[in-house]
């Protein structure tokens, strides 16, 4: 039992350091699109091509990537990820000398087949290392770290490249201010890389003797694929969009908006953090609600950090978080009743962003990221429900492949910045949210026969 329970211990630490890699460098990626933006001077539309190359890569070898895995083991699939994650990093160095956006979409694109690798091989990983019943707990557990790079990362962005590309620089000289995170980012990578291949993680999975159909005969797992398209393509692009939104609405200097899009990201880490305890196997209500205090306490810390120490941001932020914990008693611990509470709210906000404006329209956008939060993991886990642990990488293929929402939403939501303003843009992801309430309360319920 204790060499069990280290096992556990060894893969859930190594998974969660990965989720906080690959957050790290998807968020980096989607906030740069505001950078990338005035160092080429392109449209709304053409700033989001970084996205695009970043995402469609989802669509292109999630499945191939899932059947592979089957053959080289999830420890293998893991370097492989990271080393493909390096060498993108690596070409951000060339891409930002010359400096050229084809060059920065083609490092993106290696940098992202890299994520491909990572997050095929982890989730089904996270799913299957423990019970069926406590899957949601430690899928939002590893999403909370995640999420806690995914805030890093604008913070990073806004501290030391916004502050440090002034308008009196070039093109070139504002590009050379992405060449030291991205080889910082190569560098942690590669030595994450071979630390995993020094460390004997916990073997999961395997064929299963039940012969059951097919994946693509599960209608829950496919349906459950396109919450996935919506939501990641609803989340990209009001993160892509924030910065630019609140410079042209709330006329911020982009280093204040670039903190106010760490928050956003930010509310997806508390929110993972709620829903871990929340859906976890956890009785003990007392320990329940303390650790629920100390995520608050997060809340409030984190946002009056990235903010340069604004406590009374940070008390709004906190505010909203508590908001977010009460709302999500109304779940119920239920993993698909949780999805659909937050769902809806998410379009709510979507919308009152699109049609007001002035601080209502700023803390409701802000607001959608915590709301985001139990998204990802609740629809995977939901989609992935009474598979065969040997059907888990294949179904992780196809719901990976779907991810590539990032690639399409983002481009429509820039298009109708470019041609009706950026508030029209958010009535998109509202629409996805509501696929997603959709999914949650019908289409996640249907099986094959």
């Amino acid at each position: 039992m204790e060499q069990k329970n280290a096992n556990y211990g060894l893969g859930m630490t190594v998974i969660g350091s990965i989720f906080f890699i690959f957050g790290f460098a998807t968020t980096f990626i989607i906030t740069l699109s505001g950078q990338v933006k005035d160092i080429f001077e392109l449209t709304e539309f053409k700033a989001q091509l970084l996205s695009f190359s970043f995402f469609i890569t989802y669509f292109f070898i999630s499945i191939p990537i899932g059947l592979y895995i089957k053959k080289i083991g999830y420890k293998s699939a893991l370097i492989a990820g990271l080393l493909l994650m390096a060498a993108g990093s690596f070409l951000f160095f060339p891409a930002a000398k010359a400096p050229s956006f084809p060059l920065f979409l083609a490092a993106t694109f290696v940098l992202a087949s890299g994520v491909v690798f990572l997050q095929t091989a982890a989730n089904p990983y996270v799913a299957a290392l423990g019970s069926e019943e406590s899957a949601g707990g430690r899928m939002n557990l590893v999403q909370a770290l995640n999420s806690i790079a995914t805030m890093v990362a604008p913070w990073i962005i806004a501290v030391f490249i916004f502050k440090g590309a002034s308008e009196m620089l070039s093109a070139a000289e504002k590009a050379q201010t992405v060449q030291m995170p991205f080889i910082i980012i190569g560098v942690i990578v590669v030595l994450v890389a071979i630390a995993i291949f020094l460390t004997k993680l916990p073997e999961v999975g395997g064929e299963s003797v039940q012969k059951k159909k097919s994946v693509w005969n599960h209608p829950h797992v496919l349906l459950g694929a396109l919450g996935i398209f919506f939501y990641v393509g609803a989340e990209v692009g009001t993160g892509g969009l924030i910065l630019n939104y609140l410079k042209t609405t709330q006329l911020m200097e982009p280093s204040v908006a670039g903190k106010y899009v760490a928050i956003y990201w930010g509310g997806a880490m508390i929110g993972r953090f709620f829903g871990s305890i929340m859906l976890s196997n956890i009785t003990d209500n007392v320990k329940k609600y303390s650790y629920a205090a100390a995520v608050l306490l997060l809340a409030l810390v984190s946002g009056s950090f990235v903010t340069d120490w604004n406590w009374n941001i940070g008390l709004i932020f906190m505010v909203v978080a508590v908001g977010n914990f009460l709302l999500m008693q109304l779940g119920k611990g239920n993993a698909g009743r949780s999805l659909a509470v937050f769902a809806l709210l998410a379009a709510t906000l979507a919308l009152v962003t699109a049609f007001t404006s002035g601080s209502i329209a700023l803390w409701a956008v802000v607001s959608i990221g915590m709301f985001n939060s139990i998204m990802f993991p609740n629809i995977f886990t939901l989609a992935v429900k009474d598979l065969d642990p040997g059907e888990l990488s294949t179904a992780s293929g196809i719901i990976n492949t779907l991810i590539f929402g990032g690639a399409i939403i983002p481009l429509i939501m820039g298009k109708i910045a470019d041609v009706s303003g950026y508030s029209w843009a958010f009535v998109v992801p509202a629409i996805c949210y509501l696929y997603i309430f959709f999914y949650a309360v019908k289409g996640s319920k249907f099986r094959s026969a």
